[in-house]
């Protein structure tokens, strides 16, 4: 039976309630202008573009199909306000309110972009930017410090490039968060902390490296705060910037020392590439063996001739000892490349080896072994101190039984207490009639004073 009150209406589909909202939003919205700032711009390899348009307090979704071939798509960037003329309508699939938008063009910066183009003026007209403050990086680091998220794939990259090209290189992580709320701070601390090692107990780096992957601006934007461009301007060490993508700009990249494309990039210019430093050494060895050789060859040139010369006899005899230095030097000058190259070659071991052995794993397996010594330590200093502690009771527990009121009374003596409690030392304290009570051993007894009895004199 139909309940009161509730008329019998054909049930509806999801679909079907969906295409009658779009109808009507069709209808009565239909075409429109609509401003706001752009935000997470998504363009798809098929030519159509996704952003988000939204103001102070709402957003809407955004679609723009063919948006290559569609008038004013330049003005479409991360961070920029534009006006857009739309069709409002629903996406089915997510039962979701969209716009799709026909043609846009620019109403002015946004917010986030006029903020960055603001500060980037001001810290330019600072010098901050300037290429005469640009320190230049060590041609052969040793140690190198990270400012970026431990979570993130910008470590597992540099990690990766150094291990490849320079694996005797130690990496020293800072983690911080690298957006939302408050990451600008913990950025600029790390920066402030390795630039002061010593303070902050960090190891002296010789360069480092601040970055995090691609984004939009809003994603990026701790990276343009000024509390983090002071913090790299201030850094005592070179600071290479590796924020983004190759398109992706920060005020970081305009105060670092050197700008990255990428992490991966920043790690490839922070150290020389071991292969090619072993096929320069072995350049230098062949040129060196080219010159020695063609040293040599001269002075035989020239012996031969003087041979054939005035001293065709005599000359034998006294060149014999030149010769003789001569070939002694040429071997000492061979063994002397051999050594540099064999040093240089073992050198290079010892710094793979050392790398190795400075792995994080092998570090944190170490310290849980000092922390489980420390541990083992403490228990058993702790478990001493508590005997010590136990041994002194018991025996001033015994020297208060040797010495206290309980022995006098184990030997036969007593203690009598008047009727408030009090001891009475003297018979004079005791009044006739007056109730007392003697303390024994084992037990009490109550009396009543009949007579009090003084000490004759």
């Amino acid at each position: 039976m139909q309940e009161s009150g509730v008329p019998e209406n054909k049930t509806l589909s999801v679909t079907q309630l969906l295409r009658r909202i779009k109808n009507v939003v069709e209808i009565e919205v239909g075409e429109v202008w609509v401003e706001g700032e752009v935000s997470n711009l998504k363009k798809q390899a098929s030519g159509h573009w996704y952003f988000t348009l939204k103001d102070e307090s709402a957003q809407i979704q955004c679609a723009m199909f063919g948006a290559r071939k569609r008038s004013g798509n330049e003005c479409l960037n991360d961070g920029a306000k534009v006006r857009v003329f739309a069709e409002t309508s629903i996406y089915e699939a997510r039962g979701s309110l969209q716009i799709i938008v026909m043609r846009a063009e620019s109403a002015g910066e946004g917010d986030l972009q006029a903020k960055f183009e603001a500060l980037k003026r001001k810290l330019h007209a600072e010098g901050l930017f300037d290429t005469a403050h640009k320190k230049p990086l060590p041609r052969f680091p040793t140690k190198i410090g990270i400012v970026t998220s431990e979570t993130g794939a910008v470590i597992q990259d540099i990690q990766q490039v150094i291990a490849r090209r320079a694996p005797w290189v130690q990496l020293f992580l800072l983690p911080v968060r690298v957006q939302g709320k408050g990451a600008e701070r913990e950025i600029a601390a790390a920066i402030h902390a390795f630039g002061h090692h010593a303070r902050y107990g960090l190891p002296a780096c010789d360069l480092l490296i601040v970055g995090r992957g691609g984004g939009s601006l809003e994603d990026l934007w701790c990276f343009n705060e000024e509390i983090v461009a002071r913090a790299i301007a201030n850094c005592p060490l070179p600071v290479i910037s590796a924020v983004g993508h190759e398109i992706d700009f920060t005020i970081c990249d305009f105060v670092a020392d050197l700008r990255a494309p990428t992490p991966s990039a920043a790690a490839e210019v922070a150290v020389p590439d071991s292969r090619e430093l072993a096929r320069r050494m072995e350049m230098i060895e062949r040129r060196m063996r080219q010159q020695v050789d063609r040293r040599i060859e001269q002075w035989q040139y020239q012996l031969d001739a003087m041979r054939r010369g005035t001293l065709q006899r005599r000359g034998e005899r006294i060149l014999r000892e030149p010769m003789m230095r001569l070939d002694s030097l040429r071997d000492r000058l061979s063994r002397s490349v051999e050594s540099q190259v064999l040093r240089s070659q073992q050198r290079l071991e010892q710094l793979r080896i050392a790398h190795r052995g400075l792995q994080p794993r092998l570090i944190l397996e170490r310290r849980a072994a000092h922390h489980g010594e420390l541990s083992r330590r403490l228990h058993l200093a702790m478990r001493q101190s508590i005997d010590r502690r136990e041994k002194q009771l018991k025996h001033l527990d015994a020297i208060l039984r040797t010495l206290g009121p309980d022995s006098s009374l184990q030997r036969g003596y007593s203690i009598t207490f008047d009727e408030e409690g009090r001891i009475l030392r003297s018979a004079v304290e005791a009044q006739v009639g007056g109730k007392i009570t003697t303390r024994l051993a084992h037990g009490s007894i109550e009396s009543l004073i009949e007579k009090v009895l003084k000490n004759p004199q």
